[in-house]
């Protein structure tokens, strides 16, 4: 059987894996994981801090955030004219917990 790799394929995914594929993606891109890993426990970071420490430009900065913002991965909040993010441990606590979850079950 030849899988076409089209709108059908894609919706393999099944609907409980929807978000963890999301992560997946988002965490694939290695800027994505350092701005991730710049995180400390509990802090929360603005656009500028994270280009300060970064060799990225903070135009591309501001993509990569928006990119893991939507994945789930990091929360987003204004502060007066600031927007800081934060790692959403929650989230990636029961996403991670799922992929166990299947290695336990299936493999």
């Amino acid at each position: 059987m030849i899988i076409d790799m089209n709108d059908d394929y894609l919706r393999a995914i099944p609907e409980a894996w929807q978000d963890i594929s999301a992560v997946f993606s988002a965490l694939g891109d290695e800027h994505r994981q350092r701005i991730l890993l710049t995180f400390e426990a509990g802090e929360r970071l603005n656009v500028g801090q994270i280009a300060e420490v970064s060799s990225l430009a903070r135009s591309t900065v501001s993509h990569h955030l928006k990119v893991l913002r939507e994945a789930g991965v990091l929360v987003s909040e204004r502060a007066g004219k600031e927007i800081y993010f934060r790692v959403n441990k929650a989230f990636l606590q029961k996403a991670f917990c799922k992929v166990s979850a299947y290695l336990d079950a299936y493999l």
